[in-house]
């Protein structure tokens, strides 16, 4: 056993992982940067279509790229990364990671700790669907991944459930691979994913959506050989009546993904909103040496905004770790009528912030409100796309005068 002693310890090296740990050692902290692959990058490295950097580098790149550029900056700073390595466990009181990997078990011992440990795909087993369990039935990263890495197809007449971000691309790059794309079904009466996607993946290549269907029933034994798709009501019950098989021998999902958390439990308290720990605007913890950012805090739309925040959480990782002192008070956010998902659950005073919410219905025109001072007018707003509200370091600050504030969307 080999024992470290480290500033900061990030674990997960995704978009979110990378940016905090350069970040960290760029503030002059001692940096172990842990990740399971053997190289750094994360899910990014089998996302080969563009949308990525929009925001953080000003121009359009594809995931590989964004990783590149990523990767290049951490190499540049003086954190170091270890990968083909598990974190195991995370002891609150003293602090110690325990890692496993080829080279024996590591033990950490950070002062702070960031959690960049993304989120997994939500699997067929938790649908309920009835019928058996051939092969074909497959999650949209384990499509991705297939195709994109190791160029695979996974079937020939294949059918997506679920309207998610993912799902829309991989029906884009099944039909393109020649893969017939009989269709997307979604349960809910709006798709799941961003309206770009919903133009480019599925309306320019005249992939049929189909709102308000689910799949009832799966067909085949050792491999499958079709679905049941059915129509669904306002409650998402099944209508009686509706029901059509459709011929398919793949079934791809996109439906959800689930925050990965395990390390957090028992440590800080998660947020059953958001599906992640709770976090104040400067990414830390209820168990203030712990920090998180990213897709296991709560699922974003851009991977942008996972490494903006990622940056922000190893920043302040290492002022703390470096003997800075933490904020004397927080303000609470309290999630209002029509939110959804909200991050962060309170703020820190002294600087400016982010405040990300995901509206529960899709909205024609509101208005976005936290506490009495601060509105924002909303013009389509859908529960597929977050919005991004920047408050000023004096909006925050007057936000602060108060134990706590309310985020509520108002209908108009």
């Amino acid at each position: 056993m080999i024992r470290e002693k480290v500033d900061v310890l990030v674990l997960g090296a995704g978009a979110g992982g990378l940016s905090a740990a350069s970040q960290a050692a760029d503030c002059g902290a001692r940096v172990a940067l842990v990740d399971r692959e053997e190289t750094p990058g994360g899910v990014l490295e089998q996302c080969i279509h563009p949308g990525f950097g929009l925001h953080r580098y000003r121009e359009e790149l594809t995931g590989p790229e964004f990783a590149h550029r990523l990767v290049a900056e951490l190499d540049r700073s003086s954190a170091e990364f270890y990968g083909t390595r598990y974190a195991s466990s995370i002891n609150p009181q003293t602090r110690e990671v325990d890692t496993l990997g080829p080279g024996g078990r590591i033990v950490f011992t950070p002062t702070t700790v960031v959690l960049t440990t993304g989120a997994r795909e939500r699997a067929f087993g938790a649908l309920g669907i009835p019928g058996s369990r051939p092969s074909g039935i497959l999650t949209a990263g384990v499509a991705q991944r297939l195709v994109n890495i190791d160029g695979v197809l996974p079937g020939r007449r294949a059918i997506v459930l679920g309207s998610g971000d993912i799902g829309l691309i991989m029906a884009r790059r099944l039909h393109l691979e020649g893969v017939e794309v009989v269709a997307v079904l979604e349960q809910r009466p709006f798709p799941g994913g961003l309206l770009r996607n919903v133009v480019q993946c599925l309306e320019d290549f005249e992939i049929p959506l189909l709102l308000k269907h689910t799949i009832s029933c799966v067909h085949g034994t050792a491999r499958l050989e079709g679905v049941t798709v059915v129509e669904v009501d306002d409650s998402g019950a099944p209508i009686q009546g509706t029901e059509k098989l459709v011929e398919a021998d793949a079934l791809v999902l996109s439906v959800g993904l689930i925050p990965d958390n395990e390390l957090v439990v028992g440590i800080a308290p998660l947020d059953q909103g958001n599906g992640g720990p709770r976090i104040d605007s400067q990414m830390r913890t209820e168990a203030t040496w712990l920090f998180a950012a990213g897709n296991n805090v709560v699922i974003f739309d851009l991977a942008d905004w996972v490494a903006a925040a990622g940056a922000a959480a190893g920043r302040h990782a290492a002022e703390q770790a470096l003997g800075g002192r933490l904020p004397k008070s927080l303000t609470q956010l309290v999630r209002g009528s029509h939110v959804l998902h909200m991050v962060p659950g309170a703020l820190a005073p002294g600087e400016d912030c982010h405040v990300f919410v995901r509206v529960d219905q899709p909205i024609v025109r509101g208005r976005l409100t936290i506490g009495q001072d601060v509105s924002q007018v909303l013009h389509g707003a859908r529960p597929s796309e977050m919005i991004d509200l920047h408050l000023s370091k004096d909006q925050v600050n007057e936000l602060c005068r108060s134990a706590a504030a309310h985020v509520d969307v108002i209908i108009e």
